[in-house]
């Protein structure tokens, strides 16, 4: 789509009407004649044997010593994949492309918020990568070793993350978002040995300060012997001697040469944190061989990426997986070019992202379905002032996208020639895993379409069977490489969370789906208690631990709410203590209070004062009825509750609140 006017919202409502009635999207003729993969026959090779078709993959990498076995399951769930194997994802990333000649090549086109831009080649990051991991080794940082890396979207990131994995020190990343408590609880959680980070960070043209912040904690946490401090904003911060190193220093002191350490195939490569069901992060343990294998594959054929002319932009943020998987290892590891924008989508203005289409000639934008809402939202005058004609492939991750925003992602920013890759994964799963082929597969906005290949995913009852058509719940039944190891340090916490409802050869995933007459996934969303805000997930026991904490709170439960903009908002149901009433006041001080204690994007959307909350004659909280009066559905079974009447009480305040927003 070239530069010019957009449609009227009534011819553009209209359009959208009639490409919804279409319900199937065929691959473009020219696109599927040029994919990579336009065989179907490329889903019963891999069907017929999984385990080589991974082999064939991992194949394309580089190994300093071959594999003696593909996948070892003698000990399921704890699966081991290319045993016996060396590499190291930083020469796969890196090396390997300098070596072939394209070290000029570049690796990100970086675009500051304040319109400052670096090209960043294959070389500069080897240089860089090179020097730091020397300066960590100086500090006897070395093999198993954990680093934390709290920094915002700056190519130092990439550097951290790629010098860590060269000396076989796991990286454990922190989102640039989440609050100075929630890093102290991750690098303690880790007992991490270093942790790099900046100044301060830049947010639509406010600077935070980020060092002070982290100093606030660093005394209690003994494990911590190293801060490197990248210069991001020009702060003045104090800086300990013996302990904290400016990055530029580091890098100017280091020696030039850096040697990529062979490690095992099974070797830790990150650690990353994400939510569970209680106010306990789990520490999500991915390996080097496995992980590499499916991030690469993924991203050449998801994605149909030709390095040579590609120029690929996942608008992610690297502190969550898939900034890891899509941002900087699948990527790199494929030699390609992309893009990195420090802001946010509406700074400076709210056509900033197909400004940089534009400018850099992006041909496959990967984003978040909450993010396209509110493109929706702000309209198609924005895009349609730059020029989008080179974008030949769209793609969709974080949570169900809704068809409505798919057709207007695909008549909008893909001016209805591009294909939509609508991903399903997990940060567990490492990579995506169930996608359609763009050169093979025709789409259904809403539905991720069918498994990768070599993956084996199905809907099932509560028994385990097979639930034809019906809702019910997805399961992986088969291993694959990039999947999680094991949860750090927690063992039986991973054998419990992930195989123990199906047994140890079949991964529970934790999402209720159903399956059309065609074999289409459809995924529906969390069957436990995590939310999905934005494709982030936050545990219930993680906000309402952090609610609670307020000195005026007595009880809190959380829920996930269906949200237009954000797939699902935090709906918090608070009873406050003693006789006290809730106002607009209090709802400001809570959503503050949740904003400190763990972020921004953890602070409830809607508050609801609660007289008592739903509970069984146990104790436990019926978080299942919370969500029924939320949504305005009828209410199930009410008869197991200590006070029946508490939901009757619950509904008047909530259909009183709805009045209230609707007047």
């Amino acid at each position: 789509m070239k530069a010019g006017t957009a449609p009227s919202g009534e011819e553009l409502e209209k359009q959208i009407e009639q490409l919804l009635d279409q319900e199937r999207f065929d691959p473009p003729a020219k696109f599927a004649e040029n994919a990579l993969l336009n065989d179907p026959k490329v889903y019963e090779q891999a069907a017929e044997d999984p385990v080589k078709w991974w082999a064939g993959h991992a194949e394309d990498l580089h190994w300093f010593e071959d594999w003696d076995e593909v996948l070892d399951d003698s000990q399921a769930p704890f699966y081991k994949w290319f045993r016996g194997g060396k590499l190291n994802a930083s020469y796969n990333c890196l090396d390997r492309h300098v070596e072939a000649g394209i070290g000029d090549r570049v690796a990100f086109h970086w675009r500051g918020e304040e319109g400052e831009e670096r090209d960043v080649t294959y070389a500069g990051l080897h240089r860089d990568v090179q020097r730091l991991a020397n300066a960590l080794k100086d500090r006897g940082i070395g093999p198993g070793d954990v680093v934390g890396i709290y920094l915002p979207m700056i190519p130092e990131v990439v550097v951290a993350m790629l010098a860590c994995a060269r000396i076989g020190a796991p990286h454990n990343v922190v989102f640039g978002g989440f609050s100075p408590s929630s890093v102290k609880e991750r690098m303690e959680f880790s007992e991490a040995k270093a942790l790099i980070t900046a100044d301060a960070a830049r947010r639509k043209g406010k600077t935070a300060p980020v060092k002070p912040a982290v100093d606030d904690f660093l005394g209690e946490l003994p494990s911590i012997e190293t801060v490197v401090v990248v210069k991001n904003a020009g702060e003045d911060v104090a800086m300990t001697e013996g302990r904290d190193l400016w990055y530029h220093e580091a890098l100017e002191a280091a020696d030039a040469e850096c040697a990529a350490e062979p490690l095992d195939a099974e070797h830790p490569l990150y650690v990353l944190y994400t939510s569970g069901s209680t106010a306990k992060p789990k520490g999500i343990l991915h390996t080097t061989g496995g992980y590499l294998t499916g991030v690469a594959a993924t991203t050449r054929y998801v994605f149909d990426l030709k390095p040579e002319t590609d120029v690929f932009w996942c608008s992610a943020d690297v502190g969550w997986v898939t900034g890891h998987s899509y941002i900087v290892y699948g990527p790199l590891a494929c030699g390609a070019t992309s893009v990195m924008y420090e802001g946010a989508p509406d700074y400076p203005d709210k056509d900033i992202w197909w400004k940089l289409c534009d400018r850099y000639g992006v041909t496959i934008f990967y984003t978040a379905p909450t993010a396209i809402r509110s493109c929706m939202k702000w309209g198609a005058d924005y895009p349609a002032r730059h020029d989008l004609s080179t974008l030949r492939l769209l793609g969709t991750v974080g949570e169900p996208i809704n068809p409505k925003a798919w057709v207007w992602y695909h008549l909008v920013i893909g001016g209805r020639r591009c294909p939509v890759v609508d991903t399903w994964w997990q940060t567990e799963t490492g990579h995506i895993m169930i996608a359609p082929l763009p050169g093979i597969t025709a789409t259904k906005p809403g539905s991720a379409t069918t498994p990768f290949p070599g993956i084996e995913a199905e809907v099932v009852d509560e028994e385990g069977d097979d639930a034809g058509t019906a809702q019910g719940l997805l399961v992986l039944r088969k291993p694959w490489p990039g999947m999680l190891r094991n949860l750090y340090k927690d063992p039986d916490r991973f054998k419990e969370t992930y195989f123990s409802k199906f047994g140890p050869t079949t991964y529970f995933v934790g999402d209720a789906a159903r399956r059309d007459d065609d074999g289409y996934f459809w995924v529906i969303g969390r069957v436990d208690d995590v939310i999905n805000v934005s494709g982030h997930r936050l545990s219930t026991a993680e906000v309402e631990s952090a609610i609670v904490s307020h000195p005026k709170v007595a009880e809190a439960a959380v829920i996930g709410q269906t949200d237009e903009d954000s797939g699902q908002a935090i709906c918090a149901f608070v009873t406050l203590e003693g006789e006290r009433g809730g106002d607009d006041e209090m709802v400001a001080q809570l959503r503050e209070h949740v904003a400190k204690r763990i972020g921004k994007l953890a602070r409830p959307k809607r508050v609801v004062w609660a007289d008592d909350l739903p509970k069984t004659r146990s104790g436990k909280i019926m978080r299942r009825l919370l969500r029924d009066i939320a949504e305005g559905r009828e209410l199930g079974d009410v008869t197991t509750l200590r006070d029946p009447d508490v939901m009757s009480q619950l509904e008047e305040k909530v259909a009183a609140r709805r009045d209230e927003a609707d007047a």
